[in-house]
């Protein structure tokens, strides 16, 4: 399950065991910028990447954000999947 914590402007996507995956982002009205993203070291190539993307998009996209990709991995995955490309700010 998803936990944001706006105040460290993070969210926090659980996988498996104690692993947590974090995405980092800062605000300016309705644009979010996601600066960075990480998946413990020891749970990468299992595809959680991903899992975090297809929890954290849902949720920014119900807060009516829209997105600055400044994270490479976000920029990768909103590239690869035209299904958000619509919350790309202009």
């Amino acid at each position: 399950m998803l936990v944001h914590d706006p105040d460290n402007k993070e969210y926090q996507v659980p996988l498996e065991g104690e692993y947590v995956a974090i995405a980092k982002y800062t605000l300016s009205e309705t644009v979010m910028t996601i600066h960075s993203t990480r998946v413990p070291d020891e749970v990468q190539g299992k595809g959680y990447g991903k899992v975090m993307m297809e929890a954290i998009l849902p949720e920014v996209e119900k807060q009516g954000y829209t997105i600055i990709p400044a994270c490479s991995y976000v920029a990768h995955y909103l590239n690869r999947n035209p299904q958000w490309q619509h919350l790309l700010a202009v």
